[in-house]
């Protein structure tokens, strides 16, 4: 709903849209009502957009580009920049340097890595968390949580690795029926020729050396061979750059993965804990 209180917290991207289809709307001589009627929406919903009252949804940067953008994308780009907005402020750099990585590699402790994740889960892992959040926002983060796996069919195909720690495979989120279905998307998404999963068995520390003591950690690579590393701890953020961090890290990561289980074997674990006949 259009309120005074939007305009006052109307993200610089919104403002920029707001600002870029009245421009264009003034130099082809329309009136807001005749915009609307093109796009499909009201003269109040196109004075709302341009007031910021309302910013543009995702449904009406569509059609903007279509009307307005005359070819040059500048609507499609502004849909990019607004999803991303409505991420938490800690994952926002994150989010768009994960969908433009060549390689990740991926350690999950106690929950299945969002990318990895169905929409049940994902809906009970959210809905459940704390402090409560509104019905209207878990369904957003929801859905900008299954936007984030074009990852794996973008072009050029990503390398994505990722080390689960099986408790998080044991740990049921939303229902045993929900957990089933969860443990079977990780088979699916086992078989991308660009994936590799690992679980971290739960007995990795019998012999006094665990490596994921310290928690969850991202590394990537991006398009200009930069590495880094994010962390994610309590709701806030950490994206580091410095290379003998990185290397720290990278370092923790080869070892994590040193004493995980095999492709292979950790496929057959999770069709086993899925209840499938091997």
């Amino acid at each position: 709903m259009a309120s005074a209180e939007n305009k006052e917290t109307a993200s610089p991207m919104a403002l920029m849209v707001a600002e870029v289809a009245r421009t264009l709307r003034i130099q082809r001589g329309w009136t807001q009502e005749q915009l609307g009627r093109e796009l499909g929406y009201s003269a109040a919903a196109v004075s709302a957009m341009e007031t910021c009252a309302q910013p543009a949804s995702d449904a009406m940067l569509v059609e903007l580009e279509r009307v307005l953008g005359n070819g040059t994308g500048v609507f499609e780009t502004a849909r990019r920049f607004m999803r991303m907005e409505k991420y938490p402020r800690q994952f926002q750099d994150y989010a768009l340097l994960e969908q433009a990585a060549l390689s990740l590699q991926l350690f999950a402790t106690n929950v299945i890595h969002g990318l990895f994740q169905t929409e049940a889960y994902a809906q009970a892992l959210i809905g459940g968390s704390y402090p409560p959040l509104s019905d209207q926002r878990v369904e957003e983060l929801v859905q900008l949580r299954m936007e984030r796996t074009v990852l794996f069919d973008r072009d050029p195909l990503p390398m994505i690795e990722v080390v689960i720690d099986e408790a998080a495979l044991h740990r049921v989120i939303g229902g045993e029926e929900i957990m089933r279905e969860q443990l079977l998307h990780l088979v699916e998404c086992a078989r991308r020729r660009n994936v590799t999963l690992l679980v971290l068995p739960l007995d990795s520390g019998k012999y006094g050396e665990y490596a994921g003591d310290r928690g969850s950690m991202s590394l990537l690579e991006t398009p200009t061979h930069e590495h880094l590393v994010y962390l994610e701890p309590q709701d806030e953020s950490l994206l580091i750059s410095d290379p003998a961090k990185v290397s720290a890290y990278a370092q923790r990561y080869a070892k994590i993965r040193s004493q995980a289980l095999g492709p292979r074997e950790s496929l057959d674990l999770i069709k086993r804990l899925a209840g499938v006949a091997l």
